[in-house]
């Protein structure tokens, strides 16, 4: 079938749709990286400003929440990410294996992979063909494993993210709390925090691509009840002596 009259012999993808995606994902994650830091460290200077108005017991309980959060999530990201790192790298030694040890059988299973995306069986055969003599490997890592062999996941990168993401939302409660006099930093802080947890709501719909309303009002609410119960916790505490 010549490519005048016939469709199109590759399956509809804009590569730029899977760069678009992946810097996506990247935007979620540093959106609730930072989202996380201002509600941790919100809930810690707060319940601390309940118990204590000393400016140094506020910064140092802030700095060492900030530090053991963002420390943490970067942890955590590093152990996620190099799990999966290491699932794919798994799958493509596997793949690999089996286009040496079956080439047939594996061309096969890619003809019928096109075929499942829309393709005639004739112009699926003759695209798996193509794309195995340009590089088998890729093509079955692309359309059977989702996987792009010279993009893999990168634990660094994720790790470095969280790491960063946190440490931003973090300063603001932190330095709202620590900067103003004593009489206003609770108001201040509770309206800076606020602020900030609707611009993360909304920024979290906006990428989602889901009304923003119900977003802001979710992460708007969890932080201010995070504050509340710390703040009342912390109030309690100091009444007592703790």
């Amino acid at each position: 079938m010549s490519a005048a009259t016939g469709p199109d012999p590759m399956p509809t993808h804009d590569p730029h749709d899977e760069g678009m995606g992946a810097r996506l994902n990247w935007l979620r994650a540093a959106v609730l990286g930072a989202n996380d830091g201002i509600v941790s460290t919100a809930g810690l200077v707060v319940g601390v400003a309940g118990a204590t108005d000393d400016r140094n017991q506020l910064l140092t309980a802030g700095l060492a929440g900030l530090l053991a959060g963002s420390l943490s999530m970067a942890a955590g990201e590093y152990v996620s990410v190099s799990t999966q790192r290491d699932a794919e790298r798994a799958a493509l030694v596997q793949e690999r294996r089996e286009l040496t040890d079956e080439p047939e059988a594996e061309l096969n299973e890619l003809t019928g992979l096109y075929e499942r995306q829309g393709l005639t069986p004739a112009l699926a055969r003759e695209v798996a063909e193509q794309l195995t003599k340009h590089d088998a490997l890729a093509a079955h890592a692309q359309v059977e494993l989702k996987i792009d062999p010279d993009e893999l996941t990168n634990p660094w990168h994720a790790a470095g993210a969280s790491f960063l993401a946190f440490t931003v939302g973090a300063l603001l409660p932190l330095l709202a709390m620590v900067l103003p006099a004593a009489s206003t930093r609770l108001p201040i802080t509770v309206a800076a925090v606020l602020f900030a947890l609707v611009l993360c709501g909304w920024s979290g719909a906006r990428l989602g691509g889901a009304p923003p309303g119900r977003g802001i009002v979710r992460t708007a609410a969890g932080g201010l009840l995070a504050m509340a119960v710390t703040y009342a916790v912390g109030r309690l505490l100091g009444a007592n002596g703790v």
